[in-house]
């Protein structure tokens, strides 16, 4: 595989991980209303749509995207994901719990800062995850598809 077909594999795995990213997102989105309309603080609320959010695309991520989740990896994957998303998601949280705070009409809004948060994290957890939790991919290498993604210990 050259460079450029390298990079298209890559580039397309970005875009997938960036439409499992919308999933969560929705699904972050719909549990934050849910939890502010059954009179949680926005802080806690997030936090528990942030969680769900989380699993929902790490099974995606692993199964559709990366395609290295197996029964056997699964409490390394899932550990790994959580750690590698965690700072991400950190900084997701950091900058929404920042932006509701300062009371700025627009700025404020629960979902004008999920959104800034959301975009802030994007690339911390696409590196993360795809650095450290399902391996990184050998450019130049004669590699079947799944090992380049998976590495070595590819299923």
């Amino acid at each position: 595989m050259n460079a450029g077909q390298s990079a298209g594999r890559e580039a397309r795995m970005a875009l997938r991980f960036a439409a499992v990213g919308l999933i969560g997102f929705a699904i972050d989105a719909a549990l934050l209303r849910l939890g502010i309309g059954l009179g949680l603080h926005a802080a806690l609320a997030r936090a528990i749509s942030l969680i769900c959010a989380m699993q929902v695309t790490f099974t995606i991520n692993g199964v559709a995207v990366f395609r290295c989740l197996t029964a056997r990896k699964l409490p390394g994957q899932w550990a790994g994901y959580m750690i590698a998303n965690g700072f991400g998601n950190l900084c997701n949280y950091w900058i929404f719990l920042t932006l509701i705070s300062i009371h700025r009409p627009v700025m404020s809004n629960p979902y004008v800062a999920l959104v800034a948060g959301s975009i802030a994290a994007y690339l911390v957890n696409y590196a993360g995850t795809r650095l450290l939790v399902f391996g990184k991919g050998r450019v130049g290498a004669v590699l079947a598809e799944r090992q380049a993604i998976c590495g070595p210990e590819a299923p």
